[in-house]
């Protein structure tokens, strides 16, 4: 009984199966280490990520400063122009007008409007007002204001020209959704007057 408990050969064997089995636990537990490395390093990246785009979408936004018509003919009701001044929501990236869309929906129905090449609103195309080349429509410090203009006579806002009384104007309604590259997006509420005085005036809408 004692040969067999004192015997080399048997303890050797023993020994060399101890190691076998140390060393794949330690290979297991660097291939899963490393697993756990990439693991954590792709969830920080794709967090990083998820946050600046929770970022962008609250503060790369477009504001609303002010919303006016300009009345086309004052007898038949009808606007000839729908003027929008924007900027940039405090802390705002540069934001390119020529990659914001206006989702519109008017007296005929809905319609979604992009910036014009010329600068000149017509149809399902806004206009910027002074503005002949869309490639400087960019929102920053340089330009920290724009009046974008619509037409008042086509798409989502009228039917018709102006002084056929199919155009947007007084007493209509309309709801713009203006979204920014950063798909951030700002709601603006026109509600026209019921009643227009004279041809060209400005009317708060």
């Amino acid at each position: 009984m004692f040969e067999s408990i004192l015997n080399e050969d048997d303890r050797g064997q023993v020994g060399i199966g101890t190691l076998i089995v140390f060393i794949a636990m330690v290979l297991v537990a660097a291939i899963a280490a490393g697993v756990l490395i990439n693991t954590a390093g792709f969830l920080q990246s794709q967090a990083e990520a998820t946050g600046q785009e929770s970022t962008d979408l609250v503060s790369d936004r477009i504001e609303v400063v002010s919303s006016t018509g300009i009345v086309g003919n004052a007898s038949t009701g009808d606007l000839s122009s729908i003027n929008i001044t924007v900027t940039t929501a405090p802390g705002a990236s540069d934001i390119d007008l020529n990659e914001t869309v206006i989702q519109a929906v008017g007296p005929q129905g809905e319609s979604t409007l992009t910036l014009a090449s010329d600068g000149n609103a017509s149809g399902a195309e806004f206009g910027i007002n002074g503005l002949s080349d869309s490639s400087n429509a960019v929102l920053n410090s340089e330009n920290d204001e724009f009046t974008i203009t619509i037409d008042p006579t086509s798409s989502a806002f009228g039917n018709g020209t102006v002084g056929s009384g199919e155009a947007f104007g007084e007493g209509d309604d309309a709801t713009l959704d203006i979204i920014s590259p950063a798909s951030a997006t700002t709601q603006v509420e026109l509600n026209s007057p019921s009643l227009y005085n004279t041809d060209g005036e400005a009317v708060r809408l």
